[in-house]
């Protein structure tokens, strides 16, 4: 027997066709990209649906829990596994959200196109079977929400988009693949354990804010975040976690009225915590009350620091839960 796969569609290039008032935009639903792979018919029993039909940049938070709920609901009835077609401008976000939301060992894969639907050598059919092939494997279970484009396989808490236009834009710089699509099935190259997940029942993330560190920057926006209604802040320093020293005391004003994560603006590796002592360093504003992120982006970083906070401010818990990563 076939096994039974979950196809949503949310929009993006993948579903985009040109429009009478220019450009291309999204068009496609799910049972339409579904029917123009007839290869999928032999990989699944797919029930295919449309939730959303928009770019990825105006997807909202609220809309990625629903597509979390949607998906344990199907897993409950017998489902094997779930692919999520959207835009890949906020794929990285999306997936980790999922990783975050969707219990269980049943692979959850979220795939895209970087070409639209009639462009020359369009990408979106052989990714959609690429993860459509990943998302019934038996050896994709437990690895939490999975990326699928250009036939490597990514985990969610890794994966970043790198480029603006080449088909082999996502890459997973801390580790790099956990496997690629060959030959028609995923081959595994390693594996991961799966973190807590927080329950999609208890609603979206609450509204963080995400600041960037700047050579001279003058804290005025750090110092208008409290103001401004943010559950909390996720600022990413430079380096390993670094901001200018005049930046530090706001940061910690900050942080004595809202929980802040401190991240780091570079493309890859974690958040020092007990290297650098000068003023600004991470030492300093982890003694003013930052939480550090460990290896995960700022994007990633505000994501789960939003969840936590529908239930708890407390420090201690949010620092108990970055330091699963890392």
């Amino acid at each position: 027997m076939k096994p039974r796969l979950l196809v949503l569609s949310l929009g993006g290039t993948i579903t985009m066709l040109p429009s009478d008032a220019g450009g291309i935009t999204p068009t496609l639903g799910a049972a339409e990209l579904v029917s123009s792979v007839p290869a999928l018919a032999e990989v699944a029993e797919i029930e295919a649906a449309s939730p959303f039909r928009v770019a990825s940049p105006s997807l909202t938070l609220d809309n990625l829990v629903d597509v979390a709920a949607r998906i344990e609901a199907a897993f409950a009835t017998g489902i094997d596994g779930a692919v999520v077609i959207q835009g890949t401008d906020t794929i990285e976000e999306s997936a980790f959200l999922l990783d975050l939301l969707v219990a269980g060992d049943k692979p959850v894969v979220v795939t895209g196109a970087m070409r639209g639907a009639d462009a020359p050598g369009a990408d979106g059919p052989a990714n959609l079977l690429a993860a459509a092939r990943v998302a019934v494997a038996p050896a994709s279970r437990g690895l939490g929400t999975l990326v699928v484009l250009n036939y490597d396989i990514h985990a969610a808490r890794f994966v970043q988009k790198s480029h603006t236009v080449l088909p082999s834009a996502f890459l997973s710089p801390l580790m790099g693949p956990l496997g690629t699509v060959i030959e028609g099935r995923p081959r595994y190259y390693a594996r991961i354990t799966r973190q807590p997940c927080l329950a999609a029942t208890a609603g979206p993330p609450r509204p963080v804010a995400l600041l960037r560190a700047a050579m001279g920057d003058d804290t005025r926006l750090m110092a208008a975040v409290a103001d401004l209604g943010y559950a909390g802040a996720v600022i990413e320093g430079m380096g390993a976690g670094h901001v200018h020293a005049d930046a530090a005391p706001v940061l910690g004003a900050m942080a004595r009225r809202i929980p802040v994560v401190l991240a780091s603006r570079v493309m890859t590796g974690p958040v020092f915590t007990e290297t650098y002592g000068y003023a600004g360093a991470e030492i300093d504003l982890i003694g003013r009350g930052l939480v550090p992120a460990g290896y995960l982006s700022g994007l990633k970083a505000r994501l789960l620091l939003g969840l936590l906070l529908r239930d708890s401010p407390d420090r201690g818990v949010i620092a108990d839960a970055f330091s699963c990563y890392g």
